[in-house]
């Protein structure tokens, strides 16, 4: 079997990260190792996990690395640097993988480099129904599901660390959305139908509740693909359209506010997806 090495980011998740890392110590698919991130924890993370660890007693490999505060993106990228395997995973410490994720996956690894999986979402305990627009692609070129919405959740993917290039450090949010489209651009993706991960959200400490403007990043992930070389042009046009919209609906945010701070680059932005995709004038 190939190893997989399996990386998880926390930051003050003590208990949170004890879920996760059970959850991988579960897996029906027994070749992997663990490398957990401390992204600069002042918890009891640490001894927290450590005790566990010692009581675990996990057949395979675990490694814990501790990092100053730099960002979970700093923290998976250190985690894939110091990994092994062949293959890499990643979880978040607040979500945990069914048993059978890593076996179900593999099982693609033939025709695939990069797989991923439907989710189970939980709030409070409670399962939450997802809306059509966060259904995942079938397996292909899904770089046209990519585009609009993050349609790739990070728990669910084992990827060939050969083809990783890395989390953009410098974005606090959507570094996701940023890296499958990356990756998507070039590659075609896996998916096992089936749920693999519980995603948990709810919680204030979640990126996704602290930032407000993410579509700031999305246009700024976006931007770049409007000249890219393995691109078509229905694909760039697509890149364009929602340029615009996303654009359009900071700018007004940024107007209504009176937060001008980003304005002229989104400006800039939205302009040059307009000359390349006339249609999308009609969203101004």
């Amino acid at each position: 079997m190939a190893l997989v090495s399996v990386i998880i980011p926390t930051h003050n998740r003590a208990e949170l990260l004890l879920r996760a890392a059970k959850s991988v110590l579960a897996q029906t698919f027994g070749d992997w190792e663990l490398i957990v991130v401390d992204d600069g924890s002042t918890d009891e993370t640490k001894p927290v996990f450590r005790d566990w660890l010692a009581e675990a007693k996990p057949s395979q490999a675990v490694h814990f690395l501790k990092t100053k505060n730099l960002g979970v993106s700093h923290a998976r990228n250190l985690g894939v640097e110091y990994a092994r395997g062949e293959w890499v995973a990643f979880l978040d410490s607040d979500d945990e993988w069914l048993p059978q994720k890593l076996e179900r996956q593999m099982n693609l690894s033939e025709e695939f480099e990069v797989i991923h999986s439907n989710e189970l979402w939980r709030r409070d305990g409670k399962e939450v129904p997802q809306l059509k627009k966060h259904a995942k692609p079938a397996s292909g070129r899904v770089f046209e599901a990519c585009v609009p919405i993050c349609c790739v959740a990070t728990s669910t993917v084992l990827m060939k660390r050969r083809l990783f290039n890395g989390f953009r450090e410098d974005f606090p949010v959507c570094e996701d959305f940023e890296l499958w489209l990356r990756l998507s651009a070039r590659h075609k993706f896996g998916l096992v139908g089936e749920p693999l991960v519980i995603k948990h959200g709810g919680r204030d400490d979640q990126l996704s509740t602290r930032f407000k403007a993410m579509d700031y990043f999305r246009v700024k992930a976006l931007l770049p693909f409007l000249e890219s070389a393995v691109l078509n042009t229905e694909e760039k046009n697509l890149v364009a359209e929602n340029i615009v919209v996303k654009s359009d609906i900071l700018l007004a945010g940024y107007q209504k506010h009176a937060r001008f701070e980003n304005f002229a680059e989104i400006k800039a932005a939205r302009d040059q997806a307009g000359r390349l995709n006339p249609t999308t004038s009609s969203h101004q």
